[in-house]
């Protein structure tokens, strides 16, 4: 799954660290996500959706074959 998580969150002035404190996860998973290592849970998706104050399926999307 793609995701535009690291340029959302630059425009918005938060660090990988600070992000993560918001949303109650480590660091290390907003990394993860970031680099497309990992997909985030259904409720983690819908934090970070919140928190940005869009709908998920304007931050994650399909990998297009």
């Amino acid at each position: 799954m793609r995701n535009r998580l690291p340029e959302l969150r630059r425009e918005q002035g938060l660090s990988q660290e600070r992000l993560a404190e918001m949303l109650g996860v480590s660091r290390q998973t907003i990394i993860s996500i970031e680099k497309e290592r990992f997909d985030p849970s259904l409720p983690l998706a819908f934090q970070i959706a919140a928190a940005f104050g869009m709908r998920i399926e304007d931050i994650f999307f399909p990998e297009v074959a």
